[in-house]
């Protein structure tokens, strides 16, 4: 939207990243996937959502992993090609110093012809000091100082650029805490006369996503820190700030009428620690058409029409020969392959049962699970049934036990080669996601449970037909059904020493008494549980129905 162009009211989504296409790597995970999908929905219905982000023009990082399984990092390399740059300029205070920010501008298309915008902020201009041209370039790069001017850039600029270009926003979604310094913008932007109106103006225009499961992992800072940044924040607000402590949660809250966690799970999770609050859910979706292999486009076009503009058509999914869902899946399957082949020159077999986990590398996701007991695994597939098993994902550069997972990995792998069939793939990204999800057999998934706010990997891979094995936590609890859209891995144990290994052998039941003889023996059962994921999980855990939840929000008086 130009600024001359006549004034449109909207809703604007803010988030740290935000996936827009394969080509621009600005994004980190799970948070910004989510983000643009939402967006791509929006552009679908054509419904006015605008997204405002940071640039991050190198990235969350690009990740190389040796033979050891040594992750190195690199910043990624952001094609502007793709980007429009607007004239528009705004200045941020930053401290003592007025910070220019400009803007660059990407139209997300929908699958009617319509657009959603999102607009990503820069700093990086030759006016600004180094240390602040810096604050647009490294996602969630840096110190806990380069942290809050992030989030300061991304609330208080976001807010102000939004206004330069002329639009009129009724509602702001704050999309994780990050976002929270928005509603100081319009805080210090209102008119009303006590501060009492101001924080109840703002309860009316600001709804929060939190997606963070543990009180620790919020974002902090003290009061040092914020007086130091932002000489005008209203510490005299009662409530606001605590122990000399601000939480960036805590935060958008405090502003914030309508909050929601994103799954049934976590919603009960997120109501302990704030038990003051009224906490919602609205559990994840993903983008159907984005996430849905191209064999399963084909399938979908010819079975159930119309539903890339209706994706509860899915539901219908049974309609569907289950001898034909069965063939799209080893195309899918075969292109992974081929991929697995290219990158470490493994030649594996399509008639292989062909596990993969796949997410980011960190303690509460156990990606050491299934490898927990070897000799087990071992044993398992030599009287079942063999096992291809794929892990891929990034450990963020200051997570030394997430880096110690890509190496004891890889140590397994080297140390089994020739008995167990093991692979990492390196750099998971959006490209690399959507081989795994369509080409995978069983989707692994293992948080400990509370710990895990939804996830959606799993929602992709239900889009082609891929069925998820996971502990009961983020958004299964709403997914699973017995022996119709997966598998439960579950234990009665209640201590840390013992619960991974409790877990671990029920995932090793669960793999020798339903899945292996199911996948090698039923071929007609698995075959029917693919599409009976589909039709249910599919056609509910899509950001269409994600964003016909938020619009009753975002269009309530």
């Amino acid at each position: 939207m130009s600024q001359n162009s006549s004034v449109k009211k909207i809703v604007a989504y803010f988030s740290m990243e935000i996936y827009l296409s394969d080509l621009l790597a600005n994004y980190a995970g799970g948070l910004g996937v989510l983000a643009g999908d939402i967006l791509r929905a929006a552009a679908d219905q054509d419904y006015s959502l605008v997204g405002m982000t940071l640039l991050n023009s190198q990235g969350y990082l690009e990740q190389q992993i040796n033979e050891q399984g040594e992750q190195t990092e690199s910043p990624a390399t952001l094609d502007r090609r793709l980007l429009k740059k607007l004239p528009t300029e705004i200045s941020v205070l930053v401290g003592s110093d007025e910070v220019r920010v400009g803007v660059w501008e990407f139209m997300v298309k929908g699958v009617r012809g319509t657009s959603a915008p999102s607009y990503l902020l820069d700093t990086d201009l030759p006016v600004n000091k180094e240390e602040h041209r810096q604050l647009t370039k490294r996602l969630y790069g840096g110190d806990q100082e380069r942290r809050l001017k992030q989030a300061i850039i991304l609330g208080r600029g976001g807010v102000k650029m939004l206004q330069a270009l002329g639009y009129e926003v009724k509602k702001y979604h704050l999309n994780e805490g990050h976002c929270a310094f928005a509603a100081l913008a319009l805080f210090n932007n209102s008119q009303a006369k006590s501060n009492e109106q101001k924080v109840a103006e703002l309860k009316a225009q600001c709804l929060f996503t939190t997606h963070t499961s543990v009180k620790d992992a919020q974002n902090e800072f003290s009061q040092t820190e914020i007086r130091s940044q932002i000489p005008d924040f209203p510490v005299h607000l009662p409530g606001l700030i605590k122990n000399n402590r601000l939480s960036l949660t805590e935060m958008a809250l405090y502003f914030s009428a309508y909050v929601n966690a994103v799954s049934l799970s976590h919603q009960r999770v997120v109501a302990k620690i704030f038990p003051n609050r009224e906490i919602n859910y609205i559990t994840n979706g993903v983008h159907s058409l984005t996430w849905t292999a191209p064999e399963f486009q084909t399938l979908y076009d010819k079975y159930l029409p119309g539903w890339r503009e209706n994706n509860n058509y899915l539901e219908k999914a049974e309609q569907i020969p289950v001898a034909e869902i069965w063939a799209a899946h080893q195309k899918t399957k075969a292109r992974l392959l081929e991929y697995v082949k290219i990158k470490t020159g493994l030649s594996w077999s399509p008639d292989v049962l062909t596990i993969v986990f796949a997410r980011r590398m960190a303690a509460y996701k156990r990606p050491e699970l299934l490898l927990f007991d070897l000799e087990r695994l071992l044993k398992i597939q030599a009287t079942h049934g063999k096992m291809q098993i794929i892990f891929a994902g990034k450990a963020h550069s200051q997570d030394e036990s997430g880096r110690k997972f890509i190496r004891d990995i890889y140590e397994i792998k080297n140390k089994y080669a020739g008995r167990l069939d093991l692979c990492f793939l390196e750099n998971y990204e959006a490209p690399l996601a959507k081989l795994l999800v369509a080409g995978a057999d069983l989707w692994l998934n293992t948080p400990l449970v509370g710990n895990e706010a939804s996830g959606t990997s799993g929602m992709k891979a239900a889009h082609n037909g891929v069925m998820q094995i996971s502990t009961l936590d983020g958004w299964w609890e709403e997914g699973y059904v017995p022996e119709k859209t997966g598998w439960l891995i579950s234990s009665d144990a209640e201590s840390k020493e013992s619960i991974n290994q409790a877990d671990a052998t029920n995932l090793y039941d669960v793999l020798e008494n339903s899945v292996l003889p199911a996948y090698y023996h039923e071929p007609k059962k698995w075959q029917t549980m693919m599409r009976l994921t589909i039709a249910r999980n599919a056609s509910r855990f899509n950001t269409e129905r994600v964003l016909r939840q938020y619009k009753a929000v975002y269009d309530a008086e």
